[in-house]
Formats: C-alpha cells, structure tokens, sequence
C-alpha cells in the first residue's frame, strides 16, 4: 500500500551539471528579487500601490462593514469547487495525470478559474465590496468591483501570504541537516518531535523545509515510509505550528489585526496534547510496520549509517530576521514607536531582502544535497493563485451570513473554522470568523482581549477559532501551504503520495479523534 523507493543521487558528471544549474539559478533569482525591489521602489514613490498611503481606521471599517448586505449566489461557487476537484482527481486519472504534473497547468487552471470568478465580479456582482488593502469605501459595479475582488485576492491575501512561504522555503532551504540515521521508530519519532518544537519559531514551511529530506533519506532502506511523511504534515506543517505568529499562517493574520505576538503560547496545553498523542500514535505505527520490513532492509538500514551534521548555519541569522520582520514590521504602525510608519509591502521586501542575503552567502553545494529547487514552492503558488482568488465568493458569503449563523460557543467557532479550514485553506477562513467572533457582544465572566480600533474579542473564543484554523489545516493537502511542499518533496524522492483522498482518508482516522478530544476540553 506504502511502498516505495526513492531515485539513486546524481552521478560526480551530474553533480557538476545540477551545481552550474544551481548556481546560475541563484544569481537569477537574486536578479528578478533585485527587479522587484526597483519596480516597488518605484511605484512606492509614484504612490501606485494600493494602500501605500493610508492606515486603517475604526470608522472607515465600520462603514464598510454595513455595506454588505449582497449575498452571492451558490452558483457563483462553482469555479472555487471546480478547483477544489481538479486537485483532488486530475492526479489520478491516468488521462490528465502527466499534463497536471507541469506547474504550467496548474496556473492555467487556476487562471481560468480564478477568471471566471472575476468575470462574475466584473460583470455580475452589484458591487459594494470592501478592498482588505485600503479600506476604501465599497466599490461600483463592473470594472471596480472585479479590481476589488482581484485586489483581496491577490494584493491582500496572496502577496502576504506567499512571500513569508518563499523567504521560509528558500532561506531555509540553505541550511542542510544531512545523515542517515537507522530508521527505527524511535528516531523518526524523534525527528517528528523535532519539527513539532521547530514549526513554531521558525514556521512550518521552515521546519518542513530543514527536516523533511534527511528524514526521507534516513527512511530511504525501508519500504513503508509513506505515513511517516503524513504524520510529519500533521505535526511539522500544521500542528506543531501554534504557538507563535510565524508558526502558522492564520496566526499571523491575526496578529497583523492586533494579537498580541506572544498571545498564542498560552495555548501551549493543546499544542502538548495534540502533538504528544500524534507522537504517541505514530510510535505504536511504526513500530507495528517496522516488524514488516525485508530483514535485508533493516540490515541495510543498520550498515549506512552517517552522524547527523548541521550546514549552512548562517541561515539561521537570515531565518531570524523574517522573523523579526514579521514581529515588529507592521504596515501603517508606528516602528518600535518611531516616527516611520512602513509602508504597505515593506515587511515583504525586507523579508526578499534577506532571501537574497541567503543565496548570496550560502554555498550552492548545500543546496544541492538538498536537492533544492523552486518547484514545490511554484506548485503552491500557482493552485494558491487561483484559491484566493476563487475563495472570494465562499469568503464574500461568510461575511455576510457569519453572524447570522448562531455560532457563539467556542465549540461552535473549533469545528466551523476547523472543517472550512481543511477546505478553503486555514489562513482566510481564520480572518473570517475572528471577524465574526469580533462582531459578537463580549458576555458576562469571559475576558476579553482588546484590540485597535476600540474593539474587543473574547479570548475563549479566539482561542477556538486559533486551534481549528491551525490544526484542521492538517485534515487535507490544501488546508495549510507546507503541506504541497511536503508531498511534492516526497514526490520527487520517488515516494508514491496519497491522492487527496487517499490522505482525507489517514487525516480522518489520525486527527479527528484527537479533535474530538481537544473538543471536550473547549467545552468545559
């Protein structure tokens, strides 16, 4: 059901061909990074990007706020579920299975149907939107509109979120951890646990980035591997990422509308549970495997022993900075209570910033070993492209019927973030009912955390709509960015993945059950 072995590494002729590639690879990629920081150096002084000269107000979001009552047609969902199953079934069917392999498919796809959507703003929607970016008051029909929606899909949501995902992916994708441990149960479990404590400081993609190959490669003797890459996505890519903003996308949505940075490690308790019991769980399965395996394997496995080693540890400087970045660059805020007020992106290029200080100072040699390259962080960005755009209908509607829903119990808030999240990806639908949470009246003997603007949301709540957004991410391969990066990695290590159902099928057995648990403990 799991079996599979990885290619053989590249040949010295080889080796000396990916090294040029690599190389010459990375002075153009620091050549399109440098492009970029010129064209906003630009447009900055232009004032031509979106929002770069306004910060957010109280009234101004009031004001928008009652400006949605259109609720969109459940018709107008179509692209977005369309996309949602060419994910799902283009990978299996043995018709479409090598065109979808190219990421030029991909953004096909995802520009069809992200222009679909748009075309329904443009031409069908009656306007009176609010642009996420600037504040500004709801747009007209027609052209506006279709900006409008573009503009939250791409400028608000996508931008943000896939410049922290690359500068993680590719500065961490310079520091190489390299060995081949025997792969016993309690290594891998170890490995695991690693990446569980990592994710939340130096994100999930980060921790995914620095530990899924050597844990590949420790695993390359043994034949059943594939639920040690799936209890990885469940703790390195999602769960393990809960107590800091850098940790997990939707938290660091939430920290840009006024968490405080350090809020979340009160949540320390559930991130303990959920990963011991995940730990726990995979230690009994693969312990059970493991007495599966060919003895010639474990023989194997026992004689290719190398010590771990650490390469490229100057990458953890520039791993900081992102983090710092991400902590005190706020667009429109004051910094460090100076007289600058950063600009709209700032945060983003300071974060290029130091990805191209990573490809300048790290030899291209430690990449290599990594077998580092852009196609899985291509891979998120072209299905990603088109989800956020797509997602504007299914968000537009929650927004507007949110409220309405009758959730107002922590309860409630775990299991509708969490389920949505596993389907609309975890950071948007976090933003959604944090709004919805925000617009409830803070009830009797429940704290409440206060954020700018004047406004309050009580804690308990935002503590469920934090672990659901973080956790459920888990449930599918769309629900969190690291967890493509993961299953595209194992790929091209030769490791056969579950289709998005056949990993449905694993995160329902694992994690619901542990869900359900984390459930009782809200409820109490």
């Amino acid at each position: 059901m799991e079996r599979s072995r990885p290619d053989d590494g590249p040949t010295t002729t080889q080796r000396k061909s990916l090294l040029e590639q690599m190389r010459g690879s990375s002075r153009g990629t620091v050549g399109r990074i440098l492009l970029v920081f010129c064209i906003y150096a630009a447009l900055l002084f232009l004032g031509a990007i979106p929002g770069s000269h306004l910060v957010e107000t109280a009234p101004e979001k009031a004001q928008t706020a009652h400006s949605l009552p259109f609720v969109p047609p459940l018709w107008a969902l179509a692209p977005f579920a369309l996309l949602l199953l060419i994910i799902a079934v283009f990978p299996l069917l043995s018709q479409t299975r090598d065109w979808w392999h190219h990421n030029r498919s991909r953004f096909l796809v995802a520009a069809i149907l992200g222009g679909s959507t748009l075309l329904y703003y443009g031409l069908l929607h009656p306007g009176g939107i609010e642009n996420h970016l600037t504040h500004s008051p709801s747009s007209a029909a027609g052209w506006e509109t279709l900006w409008t929606a573009f503009s939250n899909g791409i400028f608000s949501e996508f931008i943000p979120f896939i410049v922290l995902l690359f500068s993680l992916y590719v500065i961490s994708g310079g520091i190489n951890l390299s060995g081949d441990l025997p792969a016993r149960p309690a290594t891998n479990t170890a490995f695991l646990a690693l990446g569980a404590i990592l994710a939340s400081f130096i994100g999930t993609t980060g921790a995914a980035m620095v530990l899924i190959r050597p844990l590949i490669l420790t695993n390359i003797e043994r034949e059943y591997k594939v639920h040690t890459i799936l209890f990885f996505i469940f703790c390195a890519c999602n769960c393990g990422g809960l107590l800091l903003p850098i940790g997990d996308p939707p938290l660091f949505l939430g920290y840009l509308r006024g968490v405080p940075f350090l809020w979340t490690m009160g949540l320390w308790r559930y991130w303990l549970l959920v990963n011991s019991i995940l730990l726990a769980v995979y230690f009994v399965w693969d312990s059970i495997v493991y007495r599966k395996e060919a003895l010639r394997d474990l023989m194997r496995d026992e004689q290719q022993v190398q010590p771990l080693r650490l390469y490229g540890t100057f990458n953890l400087i520039w791993l900081l900075g992102v983090v710092v970045s991400v902590a005190f660059i706020l667009p429109g805020q004051p910094f460090l209570n100076t007289g600058f007020h950063p600009p709209v992106y700032f945060r983003e290029v300071v974060m290029l910033l130091f990805v191209i200080l990573s490809l300048l100072s790290t030899d291209a040699n430690i990449r290599l070993r990594n077998r580092f390259d852009y196609v899985a962080i291509t891979e998120v960005a072209a299905l990603f492209s088109g989800i956020f755009i797509c997602m504007q209908v299914p968000i537009e509607i929650l927004h507007v019927r949110g409220p309405q829903l009758g959730i107002d119990t922590p309860l409630e808030f775990f299991w509708f973030t969490g389920v949505l999240s596993s389907m609309l990806d975890n950071a948007p639908t976090y933003v959604v009912f944090f709004e919805t949470a925000v617009s409830l009246p803070v009830a009797e003997g429940f704290s409440a955390l206060p954020l700018p603007g004047g406004q309050v949301i009580m804690e308990h709540l935002l503590a469920a709509i934090s672990l659901g957004a973080v956790f459920m991410g888990a449930n599918t391969y769309i629900g969190n960015g690291p967890n493509f990066m993961v299953k595209s990695i194992a790929e091209q290590s030769g490791i056969r993945m579950p289709s998005f159902f056949g990993y449905m099928a694993y995160s329902v057995l694992v994690l619901i059950p542990i869900f359900v648990v984390v459930s009782l403990l809200l409820s109490l």
